[in-house]
């Protein structure tokens, strides 16, 4: 069976060629071909000598994803679903403004939350990626722009923003998650404050995360200021309480002086009321935190619709008013199925896989 390199950071990538009598610094020429130009084949490594390529073909895979859809909406989002090496199906999110381009990576083949207003969550849950997996959505997403997949209206093509906010829960896919966070900042060259991790709020992982004091975002995602609301958008995550979830984050804060985001995401007569922003200005009261809003991006199979845009407001000025910092997700890709699972769902159901590259 041959060795995965997509994963491996420079040294590992030194230390495996050392092992093979070649010098280190053929090793930085490898990870520069694998994080830097996105090669898929050895064969592309041209500043490596032929006989060192044969023996890396012959022992080792970067093993790249494939992309069998792509799609690029009204509004500029690109949205690729991807095939890995064992046929698993994921979905990554390319996401160009004027003055950055961020991408959302996924840490699951799935999710095993199962939060009743997802699409990842009605396909279940499968098995997690690996560091190289989730970092080659990143590099897939390069690939698709430098290869004109897309008309991008942005002099910044380059991604420079990254949040894991696709499909999975990242803290539960660990290892994996920190690895990949430490091989986009130091082998992609993205800033660790510009990338985000996002959880459903798992607090043995948020405790775990914040001992790495790691510069990136972390961001919860809360849905609910009570328990009881709480329990019904997420059924499966009812071992920690709202209070122990926001105990939790304010530790965060302590120990890495890290302003904490709560994703809070409003759906039509469910959680968008005055009594529930009420009560989520409450519970943040004194956190060094803002809130993003979320306008919900329907999915195909749930009963949960979009609030109207006069509860959203009515929503924002109660949390204003207490002095809570927000910001409101501004909704893309709807017309691409851009919410998160949308895609793999469709297409699983539809049992398209047709190759677009």
């Amino acid at each position: 069976m041959l060795k995965t390199l997509l994963g491996l950071n420079t040294d590992e990538l030194c230390a495996l060629v050392q092992e093979d009598g070649e010098p280190a610094y053929r090793g930085k020429q490898l990870a520069e071909w694998i994080y830097q130009r996105g090669a898929r084949m050895f064969d592309e490594m041209t500043n490596l000598p032929s006989k060192l390529r044969a023996r890396l073909e012959e022992k080792y895979e970067i093993q790249r994803s494939q992309i069998v859809t792509a799609l690029n909406s009204r509004d500029g989002t690109i949205k690729l679903l991807l095939v890995m090496h064992d046929g698993s199906k994921v979905e990554t999110v390319g996401l160009p403004y004027p003055d950055r381009f961020s991408c959302c990576l996924s840490t699951q083949v799935g999710c095993p939350i199962g939060c009743i207003f997802c699409a990842t969550g009605l396909s279940g849950y499968i098995r997690n990626l690996t560091a190289g997996e989730i970092v080659d959505q990143v590099l897939a997403v390069q690939e698709a722009v430098r290869n004109q997949l897309f008309k991008i209206d942005s002099r910044n093509c380059r991604i420079d923003h990254v949040t894991f906010m696709g499909m999975g829960e990242p803290l539960l896919n660990y290892e994996a998650t920190v690895k990949a966070i430490q091989l986009l900042n130091s082998e992609i060259g993205i800033s660790m404050r510009h990338l985000t991790v996002s959880t459903i709020g798992f607090v043995p992982g948020i405790r775990k995360l914040m001992g790495e004091k790691l510069q990136i975002t972390l961001a919860v995602s809360l849905h609910a200021p009570t328990d009881a609301l709480r329990r019904q958008l997420i059924p499966k995550m009812i071992k920690w309480s709202v209070a122990e979830i926001i105990d939790a984050c304010r530790e965060y804060i302590r120990q890495t002086g890290r302003r904490v985001t709560f994703e809070y995401c409003l759906f039509d007569r469910v959680n968008d009321g005055i009594a529930e922003a009420r009560e989520l200005a409450k519970l943040l009261h004194g956190l060094n935190c803002h809130v993003n809003l979320i306008p919900y991006n329907p999915v195909c199979g749930t009963a949960f619709r979009a609030p109207y845009p006069k509860h959203i407001r009515a929503f924002r000025e109660i949390l204003d008013d207490a002095g809570i910092q927000i910001t409101q997700r501004t909704q893309r890709g709807s017309d691409i199925d851009a919410a998160c699972g949308q895609l793999r769902q469709r297409t699983i159901r539809e049992t398209l896989d047709r190759p677009l590259v």
